[in-house]
């Protein structure tokens, strides 16, 4: 079947939407639906590679190694085993700490970042490290925000302002929505039992303008697709194109993630594009970033809700913001059908 009209597409999801897409450079699609150009979209974790590039940019700096143990920096992580745990191991997802306390627990502590950081410490590791991807799905940004903070000293969010967005040109990309921000945001919305749960959780004021790095980045889509688009630049001087080029090289080619229960090529912080070995497809054929995209291609979908990527093959960085939940079967097909739209289109 061929690919549909990406503008249509977007109407389709039936909620407020964003669109927003650079081929070669110049941007070639800035659409929005039910909702403004400036609008503020709670991406999940579309936001993840975020704190993973503020790690990376430390690393190039020589402030931390990542193949040191995260406890170096945050000696109480080493508790119930987990000294061996190091910094690359949690960018790769193969820390072995998926979860704190199970994710009900991890959700309802997400906004306490003191509380967060207790129960990572205390936790057991579910698998050794190094062994397995096994998606952080909120450890993730607490692990690595907290060892950007005892590198610099800084809290993780203005590092990430004044060290990596600003200098890069990015706007509207926050760490949690400030509050002046708060009448732009859009709420998430969602008919199923666990989408209604979900919303009632995520616009809460408290939940969407807390420093959670593994979920609560808000971002236009214009301001996502330019952190996607400065990357295909090679990091416009703040960033070492060596520094990318690492970071999106593959850790994991198509695995199945232990706690995804899917074939996922991981990198140092992005999900991949492309084909795992065999050629099938991932995720039965319904990857977000679509069945065109290159082996090059890196970004991070969203709980099916927020998507952004690049290609370098193709020249092409998006991002498709959306506030409607659904489940993931529906709504990896969605992202596909977007995102194979787009590279048809501009590809």
């Amino acid at each position: 079947m061929p690919a549909r009209d990406p503008t249509t597409l977007l109407r389709e999801r039936g909620s407020p939407a964003q669109l927003y897409v650079y081929a070669r450079g110049r941007v070639v699609l800035d659409e929005c639906h039910r909702c403004q150009p400036d609008s503020q979209f709670f991406l999940f974790s579309a936001g993840k590679p975020l704190v993973a590039l503020g790690v990376h940019l430390l690393a190039e700096r020589g402030a931390l190694a990542l193949d040191d143990p995260v406890a170096a920096y945050w000696p109480e992580f080493a508790q119930r085993g987990k000294h061996a745990i190091t910094i690359r191991h949690v960018l790769q997802h193969r820390g072995g700490l998926p979860v704190a306390r199970g994710m009900p627990l991890d959700a309802l502590v997400m906004t306490d970042w003191a509380a967060s950081l207790r129960a990572i410490a205390q936790a057991a590791p579910a698998y050794p490290p190094g062994e397995v991807p096994a998606y952080h799905i909120l450890t993730f940004g607490f692990i690595l925000g907290e060892v950007v903070q005892r590198v610099t000293g800084r809290p993780v969010r203005d590092f990430l302002r004044d060290e990596l967005l600003t200098p890069l040109g990015v706007r509207d990309v926050h760490v949690g929505l400030p509050p002046d921000q708060w009448d732009r945001h859009v709420p998430v919305d969602g008919r199923g039992p666990a989408e209604l749960v979900t919303q009632l959780v995520i616009n809460r004021r408290a939940t969407r303008q807390a420093v959670i790095p593994a979920a609560s980045v808000s971002a236009t889509a214009a301001g996502l697709a330019g952190l996607y688009q400065a990357l295909l630049d090679g990091g416009r001087g703040v960033l070492r194109r060596e520094t990318i080029v690492a970071a999106t090289r593959p850790s994991s080619d198509g695995a199945v993630d232990r706690y995804l229960k899917l074939p996922i090529r991981w990198s140092e912080g992005f999900q991949l594009g492309g084909q795992r070995p065999g050629g099938a497809r991932l995720g039965g054929g319904f990857a977000p970033m679509g069945s065109l995209a290159s082996r090059q291609a890196f970004g991070h979908n969203g709980s099916y809700v927020c998507l952004g990527w690049a290609d370098p093959e193709r020249q092409i960085a998006m991002a498709y913001l959306t506030g409607r939940l659904v489940s993931r079967s529906v709504g990896a097909r969605h992202m596909s059908a977007v995102s194979d739209a787009v590279l048809t289109a501009f590809g």
